[in-house]
């Protein structure tokens, strides 16, 4: 298998993610390859999302790469695109999940369920960050940067991120105080701003600051 490194700095520009960590683990024996990754870490409201994501070898959409280095409308025609050609699987944590357990715990389980609900067994799991998720019933290796390194982690960051932005719109119209449609969630100046006036509702994840107040 390909050997890893924890030394990348955030700094050090990665070319565009490939399928050669895939090809490595196919060629080791393990058919079915999955990258896993999540979206909405960091918000003060709403879900994080997970997604896990096996591409067809032969038909891999073009300009796949982290969800973050994408506009938002390159994230859409990819969003359709992966959905049209691969096997996905989507699952969550919601804000209440989050506050009784921590946003890593939370995060790692919506990966591992995400897994779960693939409509093909995956062989292996290929997962953005430092954590393979415990009780996952497969092999697995943690990428550090892995959304910038492996297109099927880019493709499952793209899944997550569309997935988690588009119940965060709907959330907006169940909660309009808040702005969720605008800033996802996320600790914008207005998103501070609305919770200063209206408080926090049943979407914000009331261990984090600055809602936890002790």
């Amino acid at each position: 298998m390909l050997p890893d490194s924890l030394f990348f700095e955030e700094e050090t520009p990665l070319p565009a993610p490939d399928f050669r960590h895939e090809r490595v683990l196919i060629e080791e024996g393990f058919r079915v390859v999955a990258g896993l990754d999540e979206a909405g870490r960091g918000p003060l409201a709403g879900p994080v999302v997970a997604a896990a994501v096996v591409l067809d070898p032969r038909n891999i959409p073009d300009g796949l790469d982290d969800s973050k280095a994408l506009t938002p409308a390159m994230r859409e025609r990819l969003f359709e695109e992966i959905l049209a050609y691969a096997h996905v699987g989507v699952a969550s944590a919601s804000s209440a999940e989050i506050d009784r357990t921590d946003i890593r715990a939370a995060s790692l389980a919506a990966m591992r369920r995400a897994l779960s609900a693939l409509p093909v067994a995956a062989g292996f799991a290929l997962i953005d960050g430092r954590d393979v998720p415990p009780g996952i019933q497969v092999p697995g290796k943690a990428l550090v940067r892995g959304d910038a390194r492996s297109v099927s982690i880019a493709a499952a960051s793209i899944v997550a991120k569309v997935t988690r932005d588009r119940m965060m719109a709907r959330a907006d119209r169940i909660y309009p105080l808040y702005g969720f449609a605008r800033h996802m969630g996320y600790a914008t100046a207005d998103h501070r701003a609305a919770l200063q006036v209206h408080g926090p509702c049943a979407l914000h994840r009331m261990t984090f600051r600055p809602i936890r107040k002790d």
